[in-house]
């Protein structure tokens, strides 16, 4: 007997008993779909992270750092001095502080409350934000300027009254009109808009478009001279981003040394990049997909052990036929592949319906959980073929016992079956 032939009997034998094999193939089926749903959602779970990290921008690194009797904002002063000496190594650095009191801006008509802690509808998400920054705050942060230009050195060395506006403040103030040269007020003083970025459109994170961005040097009169601690320092490369970090702790640790408690006397330090956040969480999405991809395999097993089931049914129901076809003259390894074609077959058609009703899954679980409004999320190729050859392979383990078994049947023994 050849393949084909084994092919149409292994066919045949599945349609005479559609209810039988279906419920044969559920297993599968279910094993198949949930393997393919819950890997493709938390790999969109992590590709939605990463496009994050992506738009807050990669190789930056955050410095928070603090000296207890920095009363003229001198670490401040120091650090960037030091990260110009680093010029191969870093782009740029900027403060990152947001002016805590509450202020009022002002153009035309239009009127915005900044910090209205009072205001019970308050949403840090959706209100309006402040920003100290230097002349890199748009490099530092991954800003594109959609207008005008950034803020200058001198803006900021002689504290001019200029600022830059994310598109949120943008809109919000001027609809959608040119802002550059125009002046808004804030507190009643009056600041020319030099420059706007583009929308950064992040989900979630609205507060980094509704921004209005000043030179750090105004932390004295509006910010009630809070001390600058956070910083924003933005590194040429993934390379340079741990070289620069090496060096920016080494040279923290000689502003702020340990005594010899282990603590420190005069201040305190952090630094860190979202480039090792952005490894940390692909390094948990890979073991989340494997975890998961483990559990929903286990419903695989447990579906092959229904094929190896089922299989030893059907070759105590067809000993008659086997013992015929033996007597004949079929040889043992025309009985075994007729058998394993057959299982095989019943877990290719359960692993193509799994398929089908895993992308079905995928798209409404994407919609669900990942609220994807734009691109419809999609199962991966490698993880729908994966899981196809494996609900292959499951059909050849589990019903490799009973094809051995019905191709060891003595002829004499299997035409005495009733």
């Amino acid at each position: 007997m050849n393949l084909w032939q084994a092919f149409k009997m292994a066919f045949k034998s599945i349609s005479m008993k559609k209810t039988r094999s279906f419920l044969t193939m559920l297993g599968i089926i279910i094993g198949v779909a949930s393997v393919v749903i819950m890997v493709s959602v938390v790999q969109g779970q992590n590709r939605q992270t990463m496009e994050m990290f992506e738009k807050l921008g990669d190789n930056k690194i955050t410095v928070q750092a603090y000296g207890y009797y920095d009363t003229n904002n001198e670490t401040s002063q120091k650090l960037y001095d030091y990260c110009l000496t680093m010029s191969d190594l870093v782009e740029g650095i900027t403060p990152d502080v947001e002016i805590n009191e509450t202020a009022t801006v002002q153009y035309g008509a239009k009127t915005i409350r900044i910090n209205d802690w009072n205001n019970g509808n308050y949403d840090w998400h959706t209100a309006m934000h402040i920003k100290l920054g230097s002349d890199q705050y748009g490099v530092c942060n991954n800003y594109t300027l959609a207008g005008g230009r950034e803020m200058s050195y001198l803006d900021v060395e002689k504290t001019n009254a200029v600022c830059v506006l994310g598109a949120g403040a943008k809109e919000a103030l001027f609809d959608f009109t040119d802002p550059v040269g125009e002046y808004i007020t804030i507190n009643g003083q009056p600041f020319k808009v030099v420059g706007y970025y583009e929308a950064v459109d992040l989900e979630g994170w609205n507060e980094l478009d509704n921004i209005i961005v000043l030179p750090y040097t105004f932390n004295r009169s509006m910010n009630n001279n809070y001390n600058i601690d956070s910083y924003v320092v933005k590194a040429k490369s993934a390379q340079a981003t741990v070289e620069a970090m090496t060096k920016l702790d080494a040279f923290l640790n000689g502003l702020f040394p340990m005594n010899a408690d282990g603590n420190r006397d005069n201040g305190s330090f952090y630094v860190n990049s979202n480039n090792s956040s952005a490894e940390q969480v692909q390094s948990q999405s890979n073991m989340q997909s494997l975890v998961l991809g483990a559990i929903a395999g286990i419903s695989l097993l447990v579906g092959g052990i229904g094929i190896m089931n089922i299989m030893l049914v059907t070759v105590t129901e067809r000993t008659r036929e086997i013992g015929i076809r033996k007597a004949i003259g079929a040889e043992r390894k025309s009985i075994i592949a007729q058998f394993l074609i057959e299982a095989a077959m019943i877990c290719s058609n359960g692993g193509l319906i799994g398929i089908a009703i895993g992308y079905v899954g995928t798209m409404v679980a994407g919609k669900l959980l990942l609220s994807t409004t734009t691109d419809v999320l999609l199962p991966s190729p490698i993880i729908t073929l994966g899981a196809f050859l494996f609900s292959v392979a499951l059909g050849v383990i589990f019903g490799m016992y009973p094809a051995v078994k019905a191709s060891g049947l003595q002829p004499v023994v299997a035409l005495r079956a009733e």
